[in-house]
């Protein structure tokens, strides 16, 4: 256990700060929860407590809390991340080793960790690394309750769940049905103590997630910051709309855009196969067939077993997280992005783990022999199918899997002649006969080769995913693990982001998301300052447009995430997502740090894609008007006036309203400040100052 946690320990936290500050949405908030106490409570994106991000802030808590212990930096917003991640794979490790002994723990954990979406979202500042160890750790205490029978441990389980969601809302949830099914079903009392027992995990959840909620509905709205991402300042329409059902059918209001009529402009077209295709293949199915017909083995050769087996419960409960969670992302018609599958990684470990060693140990014959080949065989043509994707990333990989692949399943499947005894030919040696010594030898020749050839199979694709992911700099709200795919982007594009805007594409540009968005990471040079943007393509098919600041990438090692593209019809035409780590022009930072202690909001700016790299470079307070996107309704332009004529806001960064989504109240106050304020151009920038009217 000890060296699985050491190696991925070294594979999260090797050179975390290469991802910058990640998603400057999160990073913002973070630094503001580190100056104010009411920020850190509500989650708000400044510190003077204008509007929260768009989700519950629990995930933020853990960065906060770091940050205000080692001061904050990209060191100790990061490095909690990676953690959750060491302690995910401890906690698999421990609820699968209680069952099922440490080979099948070692080989869960060890698929956790490996896996790709898994080593990028551990190093990343986005609210799903806490979800991820918290429905972990949920986990953990149901095997404890169908173990034991005692109520403590449904109830612990329901208040994590519960404090899952107050990390990423309803997606947390998604759990409940196999892990309430999997305690009905085999926990150890009678089947009316089971029913109450389970109604308790449920009360467990709603206090977990509740006292905060109930804090922040009961918060008059004039002593809070705005909710982000709602449409009436409610918490719980927030939750149950925008970041809930809004995510099912598509009906987003306020969305960076869903797309409905089954499929989205992020994932691309809706279907059972969904989680196969190219947005998401890479992410997480190397051993998704493999973990299903594990699952499917497991609860044949349970079929016939007592109400309380573990086997039949294991499945029950890693095959619901799976099953579920999986169906739920292949048919959501919302927004839904790639690194969303690191919340099936637990179960798709915890499947292939079990279901390995239960089948190994069983020794079921020719159909469990079959069963096992079958399953190495099918991963293995599924590695090789993600892997030619990317024809000219490590082209040799791909045989050597196929080939390990088949040669291991062709040892499992000859398992008998492999251990037949030389003292009695033709038939297996019994214990203590002399054959017994042939059986031994056989038996270590089963365990060296086979098992050696299916880790190659199984794990040398997503190994070498992940070796990428951690090599590679990932900034911005649309990352993806591993090297660029064809045909990544799914349906159609996404208005390009402002050139140029604060000096964006500091860092390395690239050629990543050649058909719709996602980060640069192509092997384009540095530069610096407002290079030329990239345009985007009429239907999303978004060729990567040049860097700014830098040429355009070619073929070659990683690159700094970019800027954006030039606004265009379609995809994101520059080397970078939203929200992806920009500069800020030293003479616009200079600008804003004059006399920012006299001012509630040193800048107002249209959405937190312009206002996050302020925040960052100055350390103040900065509005973003309209939230996320632009599109939230706060502030109203009477609001704004008001703050303006109480000189609470110093300028205001931005001419044309050209953020991602911007709405009608963003335009409304844009038009506004140009109607009334001189503007000049500081750093490349169009800045107003507020305090100074032209009339």
């Amino acid at each position: 256990m000890f060296g699985l946690l050491a190696l991925t320990a070294v594979l999260y936290l090797w050179d975390v700060t290469r991802n910058g500050w990640a998603n400057d949405f999160y990073a913002a908030a973070v630094q503001a929860g580190t100056k104010s106490w009411k920020a850190f409570f509500f989650g708000s994106f400044d510190s003077s407590n204008f509007i929260t991000v768009d989700k519950t802030p629990a995930s933020l808590w853990v960065m906060e809390i770091s940050g205000r212990i080692f001061g904050f930096s990209q060191w100790s917003m990061l490095v909690p991340q990676a953690l959750e991640g060491v302690a995910s794979v401890a906690l698999l490790y421990a609820a699968v080793k209680r069952w099922f002994g440490p080979p099948a723990a070692l080989v869960a954990g060890l698929v956790l960790a490996l896996t790709p979406v898994a080593a990028l979202m551990f190093r990343f500042n986005n609210p799903d690394a806490l979800l991820v160890l918290l429905m972990t750790a949920a986990a953990y205490t149901l095997v404890r309750a169908i173990e034991s029978g005692r109520t403590k441990w449904l109830v612990f389980g329901g208040l994590l769940l519960g404090f899952a969601f107050l990390a990423k809302m309803l997606q947390a949830f998604l759990v409940v049905p196999g892990f309430a099914v999997a305690y009905l079903w085999a926990g150890p009392p009678r089947f009316g103590k089971r029913l109450w027992q389970t109604v308790l995990m449920g009360v467990g959840i709603i206090v977990g997630a509740g006292w905060w909620i109930l804090a922040a509905q009961l918060t008059p709205a004039a002593d809070r910051p705005y909710f982000g991402g709602s449409t009436d300042n409610n918490i719980l329409q927030l939750a149950i709309g925008y970041n809930g059902l809004g995510r099912l059918d598509g009906n987003e209001t306020g969305s960076v855009g869903g797309g409905g009529a089954g499929g989205t402009a992020f994932g691309g077209t809706t279907g059972i196969l969904r989680l196969f295709h190219s947005e998401f293949g890479g992410q997480i199915s190397w051993l998704l067939p493999a973990a299903l017909i594990s699952l499917g083995a497991m609860l044949w050769v349970s079929r016939r077993a007592v109400r309380t087996d573990r086997t039949r419960a294991a499945a029950l409960l890693w095959g619901g997280w799976v099953l579920i969670t999986g169906l739920v992302f292949s048919y959501m018609s919302g927004i839904i992005h790639p690194y969303y599958m690191v919340a099936l990684a637990p179960g798709i470990a915890a499947l292939v783990g079990i279901g390995a060693t239960a089948l190994w140990q069983a020794r079921l014959g020719l159909a469990g022999r079959i069963t096992v080949a079958v399953a190495i065989v099918a991963t293995a043509v599924w590695a090789y199918v993600l892997l030619d994707r990317t024809p000219d990333w490590l082209p040799w990989l791909r045989w050597v899997i196929v080939i390990s692949g088949v040669a291991a399943a062709a040892a499992v499947f000859a398992a008998p002649y492999l251990v037949r005894s030389p003292g009695s030919p033709g038939s297996p040696g019994s214990p203590g006969s002399p054959g017994s010594l042939g059986l031994r030898r056989g038996w270590r020749v089963l365990v060296l080769v086979p098992v050696g050839l299916a880790m190659v199979a199984g794990l040398a694709g997503p190994t070498a995913y992940a070796l990428d992911t951690v090599n590679s700099a990932h900034t911005g709200a649309i990352v993806s693990a591993g090297p660029q795919t064809e045909g990544f982007g799914g349906g159609g594009g996404l208005p390009g982001g402002r050139a140029g805007q604060f000096g964006r594409g500091a860092g390395t540009g690239g050629t990543r998301g050649a058909a719709g968005f996602g980060p640069g990471r192509g092997g384009g040079t540095a530069g610096s300052g407002t290079g030329s943007a990239g345009t985007g393509v009429p239907g999303g098919g978004g060729s990567a447009g040049t860097p700014l600041g830098g040429t355009s990438g070619t073929s070659g090692a990683p690159g700094r995430t970019g800027g954006f593209g030039a606004r265009g019809p379609g995809g994101f035409g520059g080397a970078g997502g939203l929200g992806g780590s920009t500069t800020v022009s030293s003479a616009v930072e200079k600008l804003l740090e004059q006399d920012a202690s006299s001012y509630k909001w040193v800048a107002a700016t249209v959405g937190s894609e312009a206002a996050a790299p302020l925040e960052l470079a100055t350390g103040d307070a900065v509005m973003a008007i309209g939230g996320f996107n632009g599109t939230d309704p706060w502030p109203t332009l009477a609001g704004f006036e008001e703050l303006v004529a109480k000189h609470e806001i110093h300028y205001y960064v931005g001419e044309d309203n050209e953020s991602f989504g911007g709405g009608q109240g963003s335009s409304a106050i844009t038009k506004w400040v140009a109607a009334h304020f001189t503007k000049e151009t500081v750093g490349g920038e169009t800045v107003y100052n507020l305090t100074e009217p032209t009339s």
